[in-house]
């Protein structure tokens, strides 16, 4: 005679099976994390690589936080030798069509805008993709411009960059990202300046 489905059997069961799931999916992730952080860490070097000028330290070993509006930004200083050759900004905003837009900004050591790469971002394809360098000529207007002298603005908006056609909010995400990254370059500026003062004055 089969025995009765009690409760306690039902509870003893189904944490077996909890327990044994969750055993599986900690195995896997184990198993994944080190090719999906590795894949992450090759992505932003190349980003790097395209965004600021020739080094030849590792950026990635030498990168370090700045704080601007109660954010977080991951800076990464491109040397050559012991001198800074420029700085590749990881930028953000929050303002895409599709959400969240995830930048490198490189900037010269004289702050133009060495070049920007999209690492991430949910845009409309064939639309707001366009960003992406290779998809349009969007990206290649903020190359060698100085955010100093160069509005950092559609033209809609009373600005100098040159919206993506039918694609104006994905154009002005695109634009906040790169400004707050020059809000973050002249930070490392600033400090790289009164660095060299006090160094000369010793």
């Amino acid at each position: 005679m089969a025995k009765e489905s009690t409760l306690k059997n039902m509870v003893v069961t189904l944490t077996l099976i909890t327990l044994i799931a969750s055993s599986v999916l900690g195995g896997v992730y184990a198993i994944t994390k080190e090719p999906i952080d590795a894949a992450k860490t090759a992505k932003t070097n190349n980003a790097i690589s395209k965004v600021v000028p020739e080094f030849d330290n590792d950026p990635s070993a030498d990168k370090f936080i700045k704080e601007l509006d109660e954010k977080s930004y991951v800076v990464y200083p491109a040397k050559r030798g012991d001198e800074i050759v420029g700085y590749a900004v990881e930028s953000y905003t929050s303002g895409g069509f599709g959400g969240r837009i995830l930048l490198m900004v490189g900037f010269n050591a004289d702050g133009t805008i060495n070049n920007t790469a999209v690492l991430s971002h949910a845009e409309t394809p064939g639309l707001g993709d366009k960003m992406v360098e290779g998809k349009s000529d969007f990206s290649v207007q903020f190359k060698g411009k100085n955010p100093a002298d160069f509005k950092l603005l559609v033209k809609k908006d009373g600005g100098d960059v040159d919206a993506i056609t039918a694609s104006t909010i994905t154009s002005r995400a695109f634009c906040d990202a790169v400004t707050t990254a020059w809000e973050v370059y002249n930070l490392c500026a600033g400090e790289t300046q009164t660095e060299k003062k006090e160094g000369t004055n010793e």
